[in-house]
């Protein structure tokens, strides 16, 4: 179970939640519960094995992986940390929430100690690469695996490649499991914020709430917003304007792209960060759907963006069923 596609899975249910007393509502509890469950025993985690109780043999990742933390392999599939995996739990919170009002499920079970786990790798992979003195800093997260692709592992003994503090979020692995080049990945902390600061709502709410953590995710959710506005809105090469970076490592590198998968820069405003009519998406999704995206696949039947996670000029549906749900004004 992969934490952001379990949650994707039931967006197509959320238009018939209304009550926390349906069949649907108790699908959206159960996944919110065992999402939070993963997320408090293996935060760095993204796909995880079906729990003991669900009588599923558990299938193991035969590949090897050397990944720190350590983590249970029966338990977990592959531990990519990817930031949208956290972003993707506080969405489906959050609707879940907004569609029931049903509170008191959110101060039972696990829920609040997930909340709190996320925001500790939150801080811990904020860090930079490199202490005020020039010495380098240990990371929290490493990971390195025997694979034949590129992608599939992360340089620099398992580092990724070095970032300057600028107030993001590391995300050394994008959506399609494929490593990030630069290891702020923008659409990644835009929907972190975004959901983060719509669940310190829940958390607000909550009466037995542990004292300050409501304040502490909307601040979170603000300083990444400035940090996107700061390092992650660059000019075009084209002189075009002001886009948005795939990805920027806060040296001045930065990655123009964009990826099929969600989330993207063509889906900020469906994940709810920006309304389509913002100048700066306007203009980005402009480069995205045109050739000056390297990853745009163009054919006598479909156009779309695609992603380094298969060939070039390979079209994904889920890219166009975005440019649907966000077209030109």
């Amino acid at each position: 179970m992969w934490i952001r596609d379990s949650a994707n899975q039931l967006q197509s249910y959320r238009s018939i939640l209304n009550s926390s007393t349906d069949d649907i509502a108790s699908l959206y509890r159960g996944v919110i519960n065992l999402q939070a469950r993963y997320l408090n025993t293996s935060p760095y985690c993204n796909a995880f094995l079906a729990p003991p109780e669900s009588g599923i043999p558990p299938d193991i990742n035969g590949a090897t992986y050397n990944v720190k933390p350590s983590y249970d392999n029966r338990i977990v599939f592959t531990c990519n940390f990817e930031l949208d995996s956290f972003a993707a739990f506080l969405q489906i919170s959050h609707d879940y929430y907004t569609a029931t009002g049903d509170l008191s499920f959110f101060g039972k079970f696990q829920w609040t100690s997930a909340v709190q786990s996320l925001l500790a790798v939150a801080r811990d992979m904020t860090d930079p690469t490199y202490a005020p003195d020039g010495s380098a800093l240990e990371s929290a997260y490493t990971f390195q695996s025997q694979t034949s692709t590129s992608t599939g592992t992360l340089g620099n003994f398992g580092l990724g490649n070095p970032v300057n503090r600028t107030g993001l979020i590391r995300s050394p692995f994008r959506p399609s499991d494929d490593a990030s080049i630069f290891q702020f990945l923008v659409p990644a902390n835009a929907m972190f914020a975004r959901y983060l600061a719509a669940a310190a709502d829940i958390m607000t709410a909550l009466p037995a709430a542990p004292a300050g953590l409501a304040q502490e995710m909307g601040d979170v959710a603000a300083r990444l917003r400035d940090a996107v506005d700061r390092h992650a809105i660059v000019p075009a090469p084209d002189g075009s304007g002001q886009i948005f970076a795939f990805e920027v490592d806060g040296y001045g590198g930065r990655n123009l792209m964009d990826d099929a998968n969600i989330p993207s820069l063509l889906s900020l405003p469906f994940i709810g960060y920006l309304t389509r009519d913002d100048p700066v998406y306007q203009r980005t999704r402009e480069w995205v759907l045109s050739e000056r995206n390297p990853w745009w696949a163009q054919g006598p039947v479909i156009s779309a963006v695609g992603s380094p996670h298969i060939k070039p000029g390979t079209a994904w549906p889920m890219a166009s069923v975005v440019r649907k749900f966000e077209p030109e004004l």
